[in-house]
């Protein structure tokens, strides 16, 4: 089950490409460093092309991010993406992919955003931007009222504040872009992707 992929490996690289012959030396650097995962978010042209290179491994689980149609969720799909996530609440992209059992995440940022993810059936969203939100006391708050619900907060996250979120047991993993900068893929300084992902990878280790 892709949720169970998503929630061993705790951390989820979210990676804008400009390049797509990076996207296996991204791949080797993420995998080498322990986080065998890529949100490939759609902010470029190259992010279809990106996504489509990685689905064809076997050993890194590659989504899409940053989905905000219809037409967007469908082509990434068909590329080979594991699963969809998006800035906000889009009804139209998630009962797409509810219907076609396409794991979807997407975007909250209010009680009521919230609640209506909870009547559409989801029972896991991205939590966005979290850290302009109030961090992690604000994620607490809407977790307390919304037990049945699980979260992936992204926005702001860093080695500094992922263990915090980490700890919440309603917190399935986090999204960051603080390990696949994108001056370090352009510069192919896929050492330093490596590095951080350790490290990534060792907060993980730590809840």
């Amino acid at each position: 089950m892709i949720l169970e992929k998503i929630h061993k490996t705790g951390i989820i690289p979210v990676v804008v490409i400009d390049k797509s012959e990076m996207a296996q030396p991204l791949a080797d650097a993420l995998v080498e460093g322990g986080l065998p995962c890529a949100e490939i978010t759609l902010r470029t042209k190259e992010g279809i092309a990106a996504i489509g290179l990685l689905a064809r491994r076997s050993d890194i689980l590659v989504g899409a991010g940053t989905v905000l149609s219809v037409e967007q969720a469908e082509e990434a799909c068909a590329a080979g993406a594991s699963f969809i996530v998006s800035p906000g609440f889009s009804a139209k992209v998630v009962q797409w992919c509810l219907d076609r059992g396409v794991a979807v995440f997407p975007g909250i940022a209010t009680p009521s955003e919230l609640q209506w993810a909870y009547e559409t059936g989801l029972t896991t969203v991205k939590y966005f931007p979290a850290e302009s939100l109030g961090g992690i006391e604000s994620l607490k708050a809407l977790a307390s009222v919304y037990r049945m619900m699980n979260f992936m907060p992204t926005g702001g996250i860093s080695t500094g504040n992922v263990e915090a979120y980490l700890c919440h047991p309603q917190v399935v993993a986090c999204g960051g872009s603080w390990m696949v900068r994108p001056d370090w893929i352009d510069g192919r300084r896929f050492d330093l992707v490596v590095e951080e992902t350790r490290k990534a990878a060792a907060a993980r280790r730590q809840v």
